[in-house]
């Protein structure tokens, strides 16, 4: 029977060598995790810097739209700055 944690979950197969599988071995056995709860963590970690990012990078650009008051006032005219 299924868990709550796995419930919406996949398997996916990932297709490593030999000597990285092993070192990955050691890596997830000093974090007390398998391979992979270590890459399924890591990936989680991935989604959402890349979601951060997307996040704050629409509120920039829409800031940028709004403008920004630097505090200044124009005493001329545009036109009369570029007479020529």
């Amino acid at each position: 029977m299924a868990t709550a944690n796995e419930i919406g979950k996949q398997n996916l197969t990932v297709r490593l060598d030999r000597q990285t599988i092993h070192k990955a071995r050691i890596v997830a056995a000093r974090r007390s995790t398998s391979i992979s709860g270590l890459l399924a963590r890591q990936i989680e970690i991935l989604v959402g810097e890349e979601e951060a990012y997307e996040r704050a990078e629409r509120q920039a650009l829409s800031l940028l739209d709004l403008g920004f008051h630097l505090g200044g006032t124009m005493k001329t005219r545009r036109d009369e700055l570029h007479d020529r």
